[in-house]
């Protein structure tokens, strides 16, 4: 209205040049009377004339334009007004406060018991001042009526008449059809997955052949059926290889049921002595069909390095981990291990330089598979050196024996030194550790062009993914083991120093508690070809006594534990002072398993701002699962995890809240 008021007020002033112009011609007038009287006189009449004119014009017409500019743009108003209240859009207008000044018809309707508020944000509460359009700026939103109506909310700032004012128009647009609509094309978009069968080759040995068929013609049977009944679409491509496609919400289904496939196949059995086991990946939520599928591999490389017998979905850079209950067989055959150790001997004898790399706080396991790889690069003539904390109180026994053969100082450097070695021809052997930050010099992962990795722990999804070989076996009791298989296909009689074989033996020791925990009948064979090499047991067993201020440590923790749920032990302790207080901590955590009823132990110590979690178990409860809670990992029957910036009573409440849901879930 005000701007039809302005318009009326520039056409009045147009109006009244022409009485100006009839003035200006009087005055004229009185000019030339004075020297042309009669023309002069006709001048001024005919302008006073005109003038007289102009004025009763612009005065009638001023006013009739006046009224007719006021009418239309009432009418336009009105027009105006009648658009928006019957927009078929629900629409608000309200100040910068969000007090309502107008809605329409469109929004009554929809929002029948909202209209009595005044206030926007009554209305609705996740639109509130603090989410407002500033000025000039417009924003969307997404609000939820109830469970199946949500709106797009598309708020615009508008310039008022006055200079300096300014309202917030609210459109709401109804998605939730289109939202269903999304919904059910997810629902039925494809995913991808591969089925393995773990251990057909070690299932079937000692079966009869006719028994064997049979066997697997009831595995594949038992997957074909479960696979049908979600609507999938399943292909095998090798004996024990299959692959699998469905939609989106019948593997919803799937996961719901917790891969109940993993347990219906393990508990087949027609006179096999061992239980088969499954490992299912599942590629889902990528771009395009070839990325699904190759999500699905990638899942299954993490569910077989993982020790198998399990599944593992991986949507994106998200990855869940489902069942991994059973301990890994261990596989009867080398051929593996023959494999990669020529791979590795191929890769050593194209570089002059090569580095060893374990863990930070590194144990028995790490220095002794370094010194094994040591050793392999010495039979080769290559130069290598161990990017590894000798001052660790971990490895001291070993660090000892190594200076006494006045090997010390020449093998081991900082990572300092380690990164000023590095040139083209520099190889990297990462051992005991397939996680990028718990290596002791993450740096040196970026900056050498050839890594190789060998390790026995399970894979998490922070794995060392630039590795032109990895080595990775669950199966082994230990990383010693590992490299003392392949050592022996490095050179065909393979001479090692007496303390290269007694750190080999040693790491086995630690790592298998004596030859108790995952001791398989490789273990057995990789400690008989170190006896062979000059490994001395009773030197072995000098060099790692306890001292007994130790063991009273040991003995302090075990007696002052706590029983959780009749079946887990938690121990805690602080280790500020006391050399080697995380090795104390796992020892402790070992000795708690020997309790009649004890199923799992977790043993806590606090060191600088950090606590260190050791877990054991005897066979049925999966550790590194409960440990991947604490972006740990390990073994299913020996795990670790390290916390930061928490106290201990912290970490032992989230623990027992962690272990009490899972047994509630039915997880342990």
């Amino acid at each position: 209205m005000k701007g039809e008021k302005r318009r009326s007020v520039r056409l009045n002033q147009s109006l009244w040049i022409s009485v100006i112009a009839a003035a200006v011609s009087v005055g004229i007038g009185v000019w030339i009377v004075e020297r042309l009287p009669l023309e002069g006189a006709l001048l001024i009449g005919g302008a006073v004339i005109f003038m007289v004119f102009s004025v009763v014009h612009a005065e009638f017409i001023s006013k009739e334009t006046e009224r007719e500019i006021m009418s239309a743009g009432m009418e336009q108003s009105r027009m105006q007004y009648n658009l928006v209240y019957d927009l078929p859009v629900p629409f608000v207008l309200t100040d910068r406060e969000g007090k309502v000044i107008t809605l329409n018809r469109e929004f009554r309707e929809k929002f029948d018991k909202k209209t009595g508020k005044r206030n926007i944000s009554q209305m609705f509460q996740e639109l509130h001042k603090k989410v407002f359009p500033g000025e000039g700026e417009n924003r969307v939103y997404q609000i939820g009526i109830d469970q199946d109506i949500r709106f797009r909310v598309e708020a615009k700032s508008v310039e008022g008449d006055t200079e300096g004012e300014s309202y917030i128009a609210f459109y709401f647009f109804d998605v939730s059809a289109l939202m269903l609509y999304e919904e059910d094309s997810r629902k039925r978009g494809l995913v991808a997955g591969l089925i393995y069968i773990d251990n057909y080759e070690e299932v079937i040995e000692g079966m009869e052949e006719v028994r064997q068929s049979l066997l697997l013609a009831v595995v594949e049977r038992k997957i074909v059926k479960y696979m049908q009944d979600l609507h999938a679409i399943i292909k095998g491509f090798e004996r024990d290889k299959f692959l699998f496609v469905m939609e989106e919400q019948n593997f919803q289904k799937m996961k719901e049921s917790r891969f109940s496939l993993l347990d219906e196949v393990r508990m087949i059995n027609i006179g096999n002595s061992m239980s088969i086991t499954l490992s299912i990946s599942v590629g889902v939520n990528e771009d395009n069909y070839p990325d699904t599928y190759k999500s699905a591999r990638i899942a299954m490389d993490l569910a077989l390095g993982r020790g198998g017998d399990q599944a593992v979905v991986r949507n994106r850079d998200d990855i869940s981990y489902y069942g991994g209950k059973t301990q890994k067989v261990e596989k009867s055959t080398r051929v593996k291990a023959r494999v990669k150790a020529h791979a590795l001997r191929e890769l050593m004898l194209t570089h002059d330089r090569i580095l060893i790399m374990g863990h930070k706080n590194p144990d028995a396991d790490c220095v002794g598979a370094a010194l094994g790889v040591y050793c392999m690069a010495e039979i080769l003539e290559k130069e290598a050196f161990l990017v590894i904390d000798r001052f660790c109180p971990g490895i001291e026994p070993i660090i000892k024996e190594l200076d006494k053969a006045d090997m010390g100082d020449k093998i081991f450097v900082s990572n300092e030194e380690a990164l000023a070695l590095k040139n083209g021809d520099t190889m990297l052997v990462v051992v005991d550790v397939n996680i990028p930050a718990m290596t002791e010099c993450p740096e040196l992962l970026n900056r050498v062009a050839t890594t190789v990795v060998l390790d026995h722990h399970r894979q998490s999804r922070e794995t060392i993914s630039n590795a032109v070989l990895s080595y990775v076996e669950p199966y082994a009791s230990s990383t010693c083991e590992m490299v003392a298989e392949v050592v022996q296909y490095v050179s065909d009689k393979p001479k090692l120093k007496a303390i290269e074989a007694d750190a080999l033996y040693a790491g086995i020791l630690v790592d298998t508690d004596n030859f108790v925990t995952k001791a398989g009948v490789r273990t057995f064979e990789a400690a008989a070809f170190l006896r062979r090499a000059g490994a001395d047991v009773t030197r072995v067993r000098k060099m790692f006594r306890e001292d007994f201020d130790h063991i009273k440590i040991v003995s302090y923790i075990i007696n002052h534990a706590e029983i959780f749920l009749d079946e887990f032990a938690i121990a805690t302790q602080y280790g500020k002072g006391v050399a080697g207080a995380t090795i104390l901590g796992a020892k402790a955590a070992n000795s708690l398993l020997d309790i009649q009823g004890i199923r799992g132990s977790f043993v806590l110590t606090a060191l600088d701002d950090m606590i260190y979690i050791s877990a054991r178990s005897i066979d049925d409860v999966n550790v590194q699962v409960i440990m991947e809670h604490f972006n740990g990992g390990g073994h299913m029957m020996v795990a670790a995890a390290q916390v930061k910036d928490k106290s201990i009573p912290e970490v032992v409440q989230q623990l027992k809240q962690l272990l009490t849901q899972m047994k509630e879930e039915g997880d342990l």
